[in-house]
C-alpha cells in the first residue's frame, strides 16, 4: 500500500490550477455566517437542476427537492439554518437509504460554490424537525408525499466569511497496487 505523499500534494495543486472543477471541489467550505441577501431565484433554479442531475440507483430519483424562497418563512426558522436566507430541503422515502440524496446534496453544494455562494448541511436541524412536534408546520410547508421524510436541509446564501480549511488526514487513503 502506498500513501499520498508531497509530490502528490504538489500534483493535485497543479491539476486545481488547470481544472475549475477540481478547484471548486477543494475550495467548497460549510458557512455559518450568510449576508442578508436572498439568492436570486434563477440561481436558485440552477442549484435544485444540479441536484436532480446527480446519479441515483437505477436511475430511480427517489427524491423530492423544496426549495425555500418564502421570506416570512424564513424568519421564522432562520437562527435554526444560521441566518441563510434560503434553503434547500431534500426528501427521500420513509423505507429507502439517503444514499441518492447524498449525491443530490453534493452537486447542489459544488454547484453553489462555483456560482459564489456558500452553503451548509444541517443534519442536526433535519433532526430536529423531524422529532419534534413544533416543527409540524414547516414539514406541512413542504408538501412531502407522504411515505417520504425529511432527510437532509441545505442553508444557502451569500457567504459573510470564508473559513480556511481544516486539515485532513491523507493517512486514511491508501493505493492498492
Amino acid at each position: 500500500m502506498m500513501a499520498i505523499n508531497s509530490s502528490d500534494a504538489q500534483t493535485i495543486n497543479s491539476a486545481m490550477e488547470q481544472n475549475p472543477v477540481l478547484k471548486t471541489i477543494m475550495e467548497r467550505r460549510s458557512i455559518r455566517k450568510y449576508m442578508d441577501k436572498p439568492v436570486e431565484h434563477e440561481k436558485l433554479e440552477i442549484l435544485a437542476m444540479a441536484g436532480i442531475n446527480a446519479p441515483s440507483s437505477h436511475n430511480g430519483q427517489q427524491w423530492q427537492v423544496r426549495v425555500i424562497e418564502d421570506k416570512k418563512l424564513m424568519a421564522e426558522y432562520k437562527s435554526m439554518f444560521y441566518d441563510a436566507p434560503n434553503v434547500i430541503c431534500i426528501c427521500t422515502p420513509k423505507e429507502n437509504s439517503e444514499y441518492n440524496a447524498g449525491l443530490l446534496s453534493e452537486n447542489i453544494m459544488i454547484a453553489a460554490q462555483s456560482m459564489g455562494l456558500g452553503t451548509v448541511c444541517l443534519a442536526a436541524s433535519v433532526r430536529l424537525i423531524n422529532s419534534d412536534a413544533q416543527y409540524k408546520s414547516f414539514l406541512d410547508r413542504l408538501e412531502i408525499s407522504e411515505d417520504y421524510k425529511l432527510s437532509y436541509v441545505i442553508a444557502v446564501g451569500y457567504p459573510a466569511e470564508q473559513p480556511q480549511a481544516k486539515p485532513r488526514d491523507v493517512s486514511k487513503v491508501k493505493f492498492i497496487k
